[in-house]
């Protein structure tokens, strides 16, 4: 059992500040000297770029769904043997979704903060932080944030009627100069924003000017999981002897962390490499495509020297090969932009590429692979007309949910394709079976 200083950040909806609240926290008490640990309920890629930026450290995802409860309980475990500080941000509303940010902190004893956009509220304000704090019992909500305030006198104002155990903590100025830019999937990525260290010093600056000093930080203890199965344990003890080379620059940036992890303690050497920076395919045995944006760099993908040709030489060669959501659309034989320009892919993937204004599909995944059941989630704005008939399709703990969607999993010779951003830890063994499935003779 290890103790740590914790806390969960999340609000009413979407919106509300949560990534930038959470990252004004790390990057405060990181400059004040602590080692601060962060991590992010459900499945999201941009935000936890700029959180790793705030709190210089990498973070993971705690999902129950993906990655279930051992496996949450294992990362927050580690991070409480190391951290002084352990943040967690919440998704959506803290009781959107199955399971939800509260189910989260139920789970494991995490306060929650809440951050409540306040800029078109006044006395409300504190009926909503009330309703938070008593919706479940099982969770405790210990202070609230008031986000984007007019004025210091607005800040007084929604104070007002807050109980003694549910205090104000912070009141910060709505300030148009602290927002981050965004794009059709969220906020742009953290490598594309050269100012974006002065971003977190300005907004960890506004935390410190704002933050009560009596700011209620508890002590959480943290118990190790139980040891895994010994068939597991001998899986993790360098059983996978291959070489996996990774895509991984502005255009396939969509890789979480416990993937890789996962794929070295497998035994794997993971190999990275940049295609739009002009970076040949290393010499593989298996190869992953993560998602991204290729949209926005299909030229610099097209004029690479030799990436369509070496993805077709690894198929032929029989080696596995894995692309996802912006990985599958490389492999189409067009890709049309939101502007409506075609630009020509490797045509590896019968099937053209169409991104759209409107969200395509969103939610949770759990799908069929011949090697077990894999669990992730799905995010797009594009669609891809195919003749091929999949081979599995995912189901939806959400599907009632208005957005959701059952994805395909695509299966070529050696290459499996999906819209879906797998989960790695979700099923171990099944990931070391395809990526060691090298049908080369």
């Amino acid at each position: 059992m290890t103790e740590c200083k914790a806390l969960l950040i999340s609000a009413p909806s979407s919106g509300s500040g949560k990534t930038s609240v959470t990252a004004a926290i790390a990057r405060w008490h990181r400059r004040q000297g602590l080692k601060v640990r962060v991590f992010k309920t459900g499945p999201d890629f941009l935000d936890p770029m700029m959180l790793e930026r705030a709190s210089g450290q990498p973070v993971y995802q705690l999902d129950l769904f993906m990655g279930g409860l051992a496996h949450c309980q294992q990362l927050l475990s580690e991070a409480a043997q190391v951290a002084d500080l352990i943040l967690v941000e919440g998704v959506m509303g803290l009781f959107d979704g199955q399971p939800s940010s509260a189910d989260l902190a139920a789970a494991f004893g995490l306060p929650v903060l809440a951050v409540i956009d306040a800029s078109a509220m006044a006395q409300t304000f504190a009926a909503v932080a009330l309703g938070l704090q008593t919706f479940r019992a099982d969770i405790k909500v210990c202070g609230v944030v008031a986000n984007r305030v007019g004025s210091i006198g607005h800040g007084r104002m929604v104070a007002e009627g807050l109980p003694a155990n549910l205090p104000l903590l912070a009141a910060l100025p709505r300030d148009p100069a602290l927002s981050l830019p965004e794009r059709h999937l969220g906020l742009v990525q953290a490598l594309e924003l050269p100012e974006l260290d002065a971003q977190l010093d300005a907004w960890a600056d506004a935390w410190g000017a704002a933050a009560s000093p009596d700011f209620p930080f508890q002590t959480v203890r943290f118990a190790a999981p139980a040891d895994p199965p010994l068939p597991l344990i001998q899986l993790l003890n360098g059983g996978l002897k291959l070489r996996i080379a990774v895509a991984q620059d502005a255009a396939f940036s969509f890789i979480y962390p416990a993937n890789l992890d996962l794929l070295r303690a497998l035994g794997a050497e993971v190999l990275l490499f940049a295609p739009i920076k002009g970076d040949a395919l290393p010499d593989c045995d298996a190869l992953w495509l993560p998602g991204g944006y290729p949209e926005l760099h299909a030229q610099a993908l097209s004029a690479h020297p030799s990436f369509f040709a070496d993805l077709r030489a690894h198929l032929q060669m029989g080696k596995p090969l894995l692309a996802e959501c912006g990985g599958m659309l490389c492999l189409a034989e067009s890709l049309t932009d939101a502007a409506g320009q075609q630009h020509a892919m490797a045509g590896l993937l019968p099937g053209h590429a169409q991104m759209q204004k409107r969200l395509a599909a969103l939610g949770l995944q759990s799908i069929a692979w011949p090697e077990g059941l894999l669990r992730g989630h799905t995010f797009h704005y594009s669609t891809l007309e195919t003749p091929l008939t999949p081979m599995a399709l995912a189901s939806n703990p959400n599907s009632t949910r208005p957005g959701s969607t059952a994805e395909a999993l695509y299966a070529l010779s050696s290459l499996r394709a999906s819209y879906i951003h797998h989960y790695f830890p979700s099923n171990p063994a099944a990931i070391a079976a395809f990526f060691g499935s090298n049908t080369h003779v």
